[in-house]
């Protein structure tokens, strides 16, 4: 199933299942998702509906450095546990928006990533059962303001800015997703980034074991796990695009205000 979250043309939020335009589940590739959203027995198009981010987390907990090429063009060492970072709720952006970035920034990056979507409250959670505790995977952008990144530890200002987290279109159950999912970026219909899910340096259960080791995941929050080689910076009105097989197509543009 794809839920995609949406507000109708009456103005009311509803969660409902994308479909092909045939009625059936929406499929898995990784192009851009076509069809119908369904609810309480009515489908609606699209391209007339708000679509919403598919989740409302409580925070975005980020993974810096999963991927040993990103690492390499970062000239970093690779990590010998995950590195640990939060993005909060007013980080959050959803398909089709224009995210205004801060002015005044000499580089501001794109990072498509794929996002692990928690479905309960969960603590000390066990490597081996770690997969019991997820709704479903996003699409998704961590846009990073380089300019202040480097010169802070703790990285609100360079990760934590508003809308620096675009989100969705859908939640995929976990039962579309490829164990060697592609994680592919454009931008302005130019390939930069290209990787797949077995390319992580930590995995899934692995993330979620260490993160709910030192803090209580809810229902909602989302875990990014990481961003492959190619990142780069973004001018005003780039159109971004993030694919994941298995879970459809993110877009949005950027403006940057003068």
């Amino acid at each position: 199933m794809k839920q995609v979250r949406f507000r109708d043309p009456a103005g009311t939020v509803r969660t409902g299942e994308w479909l092909s335009e045939e009625g059936e589940p929406a499929p898995t590739t990784t192009a851009g998702i076509n069809g119908v959203i369904e609810f309480g027995g009515q489908q609606y198009d699209p391209e007339e509906v708000e679509i919403l981010p598919p989740c409302e987390p409580s925070k975005i907990v980020c993974i810096g450095l999963n991927y040993a090429d990103h690492a390499d063009e970062r000239n970093s060492d690779l990590p010998d546990r995950p590195l640990l970072f939060l993005k909060p709720p007013n980080a959050v952006a959803s398909h089709e928006s224009d995210v205004q970035l801060p002015a005044g920034k000499e580089r501001i990056d794109y990072e498509g990533e794929l996002g692990v979507v928690i479905g309960q409250q969960c603590r000390n959670v066990d490597e081996r059962d770690a997969m019991d505790v997820v709704a479903g995977y996003t699409c998704m952008v961590d846009l990073s303001n380089r300019d202040d990144q480097d010169r802070e530890q703790n990285w609100v200002r360079g990760k934590a800015f508003d809308n620096a987290a675009p989100l969705g279109p859908v939640l995929a159950t976990p039962g579309h997703l490829p164990e060697d999912a592609s994680v592919e970026l454009w931008v302005n219909e130019e390939k930069r980034q290209s990787a797949t899910r077995e390319q992580l340096i930590f995995s899934i259960p692995e993330l979620i074991a260490e993160i709910t080791s030192y803090l209580t995941l809810e229902p909602g929050d989302v875990i990014a796990t990481g961003t492959p080689e190619g990142v780069g910076p973004l001018s005003d009105g780039d159109e971004v695009s993030v694919q994941i097989e298995g879970v459809g197509q993110l877009q949005h543009t950027v403006s940057i205000p003068e």
